[in-house]
């Protein structure tokens, strides 16, 4: 029975330092006031309580000066590789933020920078299928084969006869066709 409680304790204490509240039931700060019906009740708040809902209220207002932008706290809190790529867009956002404005410039840049990449990849895509076909000097790359021309009765080309191939065509991948 020792054992078997010691090992409940050590999952508990595991549990606890996986939790982002360190093992606390999560709550919301407004109280039992957070609901309308609950502060309109017959008994109504107490003067202590309204005291509180109201300093809760007033605390929701943001001062004149916030949110505060630090520029300092980007350099301790983001990668500094993930800095270091993501520096030329953030000069693009900084010479549109006096033309389109904050949300103007950072819609841009998102756009811009996920229409280079969307560009990157088409190019990418591109090369790749034109220099990397399966042919018969390497062993990978892509192969398009073609299908069977669908004749039915009735249409021009019925019955179908597929072009006689001779046996050294069979798996040729354009040997034939090489000019060595």
């Amino acid at each position: 029975m020792g054992d078997l409680s010691s090992a409940f304790s050590v999952i508990q204490q595991l549990i606890e330092m996986a939790s982002n509240t360190g093992g606390v039931k999560v709550f919301s700060i407004q109280g039992r006031l957070c609901r309308e019906r609950e502060r309109l009740h017959g008994a109504g708040m107490t003067p202590a309580e309204r005291a509180w809902r109201a300093q809760w209220i007033k605390d929701q207002h943001l001062a004149p000066h916030e949110p505060v932008n630090v520029p300092e706290i980007k350099t301790h809190l983001v990668n500094p590789i993930r800095r270091f790529y993501r520096t030329p867009m953030d000069k693009f956002e900084k010479m549109l933020v006096p033309h389109l404005g904050e949300g103007g410039a950072l819609m841009t840049r998102y756009l811009t920078a996920k229409f280079a990449i969307f560009v990157g990849a088409v190019y990418v895509g591109a090369y790749y299928f034109k220099y990397n076909a399966n042919d018969w000097t390497r062993k990978g790359g892509w192969r398009a084969v073609p299908n069977r021309k669908s004749v039915v009765p009735g249409d021009p080309g019925y019955p179908y006869q597929p072009v006689k191939f001779v046996g050294a065509d069979y798996a040729d991948r354009g040997f034939k066709n090489s000019p060595i």
